[in-house]
């Protein structure tokens, strides 16, 4: 497991997650169970309404660039790019979990060989 998630560490290292502010991406493994909405709720201690979402309808923005980029949110859109890539090439059954209502956290999560990985962070919907 610690190399996976040395993999995620750094593929995020600098990044921030952007909403209506900006949240930095924490990297976590669990060791035991199942992939799924109760699970995610047990482990983080978290309450609230849970909302799956597609890992590239919540990167969306993220990884594409834009013609009116400047040089530094291009190479952040590149970051992002390889961080989408990470995730998908390092874990199976990836699934995005939004918890709560306008500070929302996010839990990006897959399977590995051994056990839960991924990454968490928040974003602000109003």
């Amino acid at each position: 497991m610690t190399n996976i998630t040395n993999i995620l560490k750094q593929a995020t290292d600098g990044l921030l997650m952007t909403s209506e502010s900006e949240y930095p991406f924490e990297v976590f493994a669990w060791e035991s169970g199942q992939l799924n909405e109760a699970t995610v709720l047990e482990k983080t201690g978290l309450k609230g309404t849970v909302k799956l979402v597609e890992i590239d309808d919540f990167f969306r923005n993220s990884v594409t660039a834009e013609d009116w980029h400047e040089d530094e949110e291009k190479a952040t859109v590149k970051k992002f790019q390889n961080f989408v890539n990470q995730l998908k090439t390092n874990l199976t059954n990836l699934q995005v979990y939004k918890i709560g209502n306008k500070e929302i956290d996010v839990y990006i999560i897959g399977n590995t060989p051994d056990g839960i990985a991924g990454v968490s962070t928040k974003v602000i919907e109003t």
